[in-house]
């Protein structure tokens, strides 16, 4: 029973997310290519020994605060996503022990020269990948910008830091048919894989070819040449991927619990305790060919309810309509009674608590998990 948890507060349904970390296992393991999670969205200690129980020492981390609450987890290899600035150094060189190791990433030559100096005046060793721009959605090094690779790769592999290269195909998120999210892996691990034969071309070292999405690392084909997969939101998933194609509602794993704390008879209306300050602001969805609004509503049981979505947040009011034209009517639901919010973003409506509740396959309350957050 959930009904005792002070609302809102962030459900982890246990089972369900046991089974989506077999199905990513499944995925990579029957490729025969390593996998590393992502624990961007988890930031989690109890779930990241999960994680090194099913994938082994390997891990991503999108900052250096993961790396240092992670530590001691049974994750000793960490590969740092965000391109790194010298200003991180000191701090970064400080997290390293014999049972953490971190690669970071980086685009820029002039990053990749301070990298080396460091390392050099410290006699230290951070290795780096060069992160590769798919989509010219953020940063990165074009695939086929032979000119900057090598020029960056020259820095690196000079004092033999150079570990390879990575890319994330983020474009796959505005994908939802199965041939479109398949053509988008292939081109993922093609680009990469062509970006490391130029280095390699080139006389310097490129151990690490690392590709990785949710929706490509599931769907993805031919991986040819590629050394490793990621992905992280897999773990939980969410309405995005819902929307994207590559997961169905009962697998998401992540939840909010949330009280009803007024019916609104004169606008059909349902008003709850979970606003955006609970479910987050992400409106994923908008685009997609089913919007959920801020988040689709479930008995606390986790039967889902047809059209029935949070149409509205405020800072700490959730309105709750059906969704227009659908015919749906609201449940009979009082003052004090309880519904679960599946999210439209794991990674942002998780940020906004502090632990997950954990409920396990008889619905009842398992564990307090607590989660961190900072960079």
């Amino acid at each position: 029973m959930l009904n005792y948890l002070p609302t809102p507060c962030l459900i982890l349904d246990e089972t369900t997310m046991a089974q989506n970390l077999e199905l990513m296992k499944t995925a990579a393991y029957d490729r025969k290519i390593d996998f590393r999670p992502h624990l961007k969205t988890a930031k989690s200690r109890e779930v990241a020994a999960l994680c090194a129980q099913e994938y082994g020492t390997r891990a991503m981390v999108s900052t250096l605060r993961e790396v240092d609450a992670l530590r001691g987890c049974g994750l000793t290899d960490f590969l740092y996503s965000v391109a790194i600035v010298p200003a991180k150094f000191d701090r970064l060189a400080e997290l390293l022990a014999d049972d953490c190791a971190v690669t970071v990433a980086l685009d820029n030559v002039d990053v990749a020269i301070a990298l080396v100096s460091f390392c050099q005046i410290h006699e230290i060793s951070i290795p780096a990948v060069i992160e590769i721009d798919l989509d010219g959605h953020r940063s990165g090094v074009g695939p086929a910008d032979a000119t900057r690779l090598c020029e960056i790769g020259a820095v690196l592999d000079s004092a033999g830091l150079l570990r390879g290269v990575m890319s994330h195909a983020g474009a796959s998120y505005e994908l939802s048919a199965q041939d479109a999210l398949q053509a988008c892996a292939r081109i993922e691990a093609e680009s990469t894989v062509l970006a490391a034969r130029t280095l390699r071309r080139a006389g310097y070292s490129c151990e690490l070819v690392s590709i990785g999405s949710t929706p490509t690392a599931l769907l993805g084909q031919s991986y040819v040449g590629v050394t490793e997969l990621r992905a992280g939101v897999f773990m939980f998933f969410d309405l995005v991927q819902a929307g994207v194609g590559v997961c169905n509602l009962e697998q998401i794993a992540l939840s909010v619990l949330t009280s009803v704390i007024s019916h609104n008879t004169s606008s059909a209306a349902l008003i709850i305790d979970a606003g955006w300050m609970a479910m987050s602001r992400d409106r994923g969805t908008a685009g997609q060919v089913i919007d959920y609004g801020y988040g689709q509503v479930c008995l606390t049981d986790g039967t889902i309810l047809d059209d029935i979505i949070v149409a509205e947040a405020q800072q700490e009011h959730g309105i709750i309509r059906a969704r227009k034209g659908s015919g749906a009517k609201l449940p009979d639901l009082r003052p004090g009674d309880q519904l679960r919010i599946l999210p439209n973003h794991a990674c942002a409506t998780a940020a906004q608590h502090d632990r997950y509740h954990v409920v396990n396959e008889q619905g009842e309350v398992a564990a307090e998990w607590p989660r961190f957050g900072g960079w």
